[in-house]
């Protein structure tokens, strides 16, 4: 690893924990200008146990001391305990939920590169012919739709109609209809991206020379032409992976799946502001993981990017 390169990490950490940190600090401000307050739903709550519950969750303190608070724990994983949960801790709550919302995610992340890939490199070889046209007729009503109006199509054609598959999420048949919602916008993304760079790349003197010398066309389109058209796509993956991770909350709600989707919505309804606190900054920490390892992939495999 060269100088420059391991400079470029430093640097890209450097403004990831900045970003990180303007996150929870945005994040605890927003909250505690919020009109009202995380007990203001409660009935019937007497100034006595107004003021004991503020003390438990140290809202009597002044909002200086609380802010620094916050952020030491923060900086721990420790986003304190819930509000509405009784008995429970907000960091616990989130990894219980996040372990299905990453099964999901990482299964639709995958398939959508692999599909992504696929067709699109189908989509640039036969270059307007039928196969290309139908992939991107496809792709582009796909890249139109928004992952909840595809849940609910699927919610309503394969659950309702057709009885094949089950309304929850909380069996591996059930989690079918999701994984395919999260998948379809990305992958048609990717297919258009990767269709793209590979005409680009299919036009280029190496490719026509290799052809000459007389190198077997798979090989071609493998070695050569997809090794060098998946830059874009790395660069879209970081991205993607955490736009699949945070936008499945929607998708969860629709299928009923025991994500991280389902107590962030409810923390919302039920004002539980360390819970939503929690769960933005766990969110944004994950965003801004994979745009940094994207960013650190795009250099591994194109070593001709300038870091300079």
């Amino acid at each position: 690893m060269d100088k420059k390169f391991l400079f470029y990490i430093l640097k890209r950490l450097g403004l990831a924990v900045v970003t990180i940190f303007l996150v929870i600090t945005i994040t605890f401000f927003i909250m505690n200008f919020i009109p009202g307050g995380p007990f203001m739903s409660e009935k019937s709550v007497t100034p006595e146990t107004m003021a004991a519950l503020e003390a438990k969750f140290g809202l009597d303190k002044p909002l200086g001391e609380q802010y620094l608070n916050y952020l030491k724990g923060a900086i721990r994983f420790d986003f304190g305990p819930s509000m509405k949960m009784d008995g429970r801790n907000v960091m616990d709550v989130i990894m219980e939920g996040f372990a299905s919302s990453a099964k999901l995610g990482l299964i639709a992340a995958a398939g959508a590169i692999v599909l992504g890939l696929i067709f699109g490199s189908l989509a640039a070889v036969f270059h307007n012919k039928l196969i290309d046209r139908i992939i991107m007729v496809v792709s582009t009503a796909f890249v139109a739709m928004p992952s909840f109006i595809v849940a609910t199509l699927l919610l309503w054609l394969f659950c309702i109609e057709l009885n094949v598959f089950p309304a929850n999420g909380q069996t591996a048949a059930g989690l079918v209809l999701p994984i395919i919602s999260l998948m379809l916008y990305p992958m048609a993304y990717i297919i258009r991206l990767t269709r793209s760079s590979m005409l680009d790349v299919l036009s280029q003197d190496y490719i026509r020379t290799a052809r000459a010398k007389g190198v077997a066309p798979s090989k071609v389109l493998f070695k050569h032409a997809l090794k060098n058209a998946v830059t874009p796509v790395i660069t879209y993956a970081g991205p993607m992976v955490a736009f699949i991770l945070t936008g499945s909350l929607v998708v969860e709600q629709i299928f009923a799946v025991p994500g991280l989707g389902k107590y962030f919505v409810s923390s919302i309804i039920n004002r539980d502001y360390t819970m939503i606190m929690g769960t933005t900054i766990f969110l944004a920490i994950i965003v801004t993981i994979m745009m940094l390892l994207s960013d650190i992939l795009y250099k591994l495999f194109d070593p001709r990017v300038d870091l300079s």
